[in-house]
C-alpha cells in the first residue's frame, strides 16, 4: 500500500518536500543521469537541444522572416531573447508534458511500496530544472562573449522564476491525477503546451501585441515570468514588483489547490491501476 495521503493544509506541500528531501535529490539525479545512460556524450546531450532549436528558429525569424526585436536591430540580440524563452518555456513543458503519466509509469509505487506520491511531480521538476540552468549557463556564457559581465540584477533571477516553478507544481500534481482517471489527458495537453508557445511571447516582446489583447495575454502564465526575467537578465531591470507580487500570489495558490487534489485523489489510484 502507498502511504497514507499527509495534511492539505497551505504549509503541506513544503512539509512533504522537506520530510522527503534526500529521497528527492537522490531519485531526480537517477532522473537526470538515467536519461543519458549508455549514450556516449552523456549529460553533455542536454546542451544539444536547446541549441539546436535556438539556431532553428533564429535562422528562420531573423532570416527567413527577417524579424527584429522592438528597439533592437541586431540578430544577436533576437537570438539572446528568443533563447532565454525558449529556457523557461522548455522548463514548464517538459515537466507539465510528462505530468499526465508520471503516476502511470510507477504503479509499483502505488500498489506495493510506501512510497510518497507526492513528490513524483517535484521529481519531473527537478530533472527539468537541471536542464534549464544548463542551458541557462550557455546562454549566461554568450552573453559574456556578446555584451559583457552580466547586470547585477542577475541575482533576482531564481525570485522571477519562483512563481513559474510554483505554477507549474500544482499544475502537474493536478495533471498526474487526472492522467490516472483520463488517458486521454496527456495527448491533449501536448496540444495545449504546442499552442501557448506560439502564445507566448518567446519570439515577440509583450508590447508587440495590440493592446485590446495584451491583458488577455497576462492570463497566460508564462508571460509574466518570460517578460520580468528578461528584463533582470537582458536589460539590467528589476521586476515591476506589484505584478510580481500578483503572479507569484496566484502561483502559490494553483500549487496548493494542485497538491490538496493530488491528496484527496491518491486514495483511488490502486482501484484504477
Amino acid at each position: 500500500m502507498t502511504s497514507m495521503p499527509s495534511s492539505i493544509a497551505p504549509w503541506s506541500p513544503l512539509l512533504s518536500l522537506w520530510q522527503h528531501r534526500a529521497l528527492l535529490l537522490r531519485l531526480v539525479r537517477r532522473e537526470v543521469l538515467g536519461r543519458y545512460r549508455g549514450s556516449v556524450l552523456g549529460i553533455l546531450w542536454s546542451l544539444f537541444n536547446p541549441l539546436l532549436m535556438l539556431g532553428v528558429y533564429t535562422f528562420v525569424f531573423t532570416v527567413i522572416f527577417e524579424a527584429r526585436w522592438a528597439g533592437s536591430g541586431t540578430r544577436t540580440e533576437f537570438a539572446m531573447l528568443l533563447f532565454l524563452g525558449l529556457i523557461l518555456f522548455n522548463l514548464f513543458a517538459e515537466c507539465v508534458n510528462q505530468a499526465p503519466t508520471l503516476v502511470l509509469r510507477h504503479v509499483n509505487y502505488v500498489k506495493k511500496v510506501v512510497f510518497p506520491l507526492e513528490i513524483l511531480v517535484p521529481i519531473a521538476l527537478g530533472a527539468a530544472l537541471f536542464h534549464a540552468i544548463v542551458s541557462l549557463g550557455v546562454w549566461l556564457l554568450a552573453y559574456v562573449l556578446f555584451f559583457g559581465w552580466p547586470h547585477p540584477s542577475l541575482v533576482l533571477l531564481p525570485l522571477t522564476v519562483l512563481p513559474l516553478l510554483l505554477f507549474s507544481l500544482g499544475l502537474s500534481w493536478l495533471l498526474a491525477s487526472l492522467g490516472v482517471f483520463l488517458r486521454d489527458v496527456a495527448q491533449v495537453v501536448v496540444i495545449l503546451t504546442t499552442v501557448l508557445l506560439f502564445l507566448s511571447p518567446i519570439f515577440y516582446p509583450l508590447t508587440a501585441i495590440p493592446e485590446p489583447y495584451r491583458v488577455l495575454l497576462l492570463f497566460n502564465p508564462l508571460a509574466p515570468t518570460i517578460e520580468q526575467t528578461r528584463a533582470v537578465l537582458f536589460w539590467g531591470q528589476a521586476p515591476e514588483w506589484p505584478s510580481y507580487v500578483l503572479n507569484l500570489s496566484v502561483a502559490a495558490l494553483v500549487a496548493w489547490l494542485g497538491y490538496a487534489w493530488f491528496q484527496r485523489t491518491r486514495r483511488g489510484f490502486a482501484d484504477v491501476l
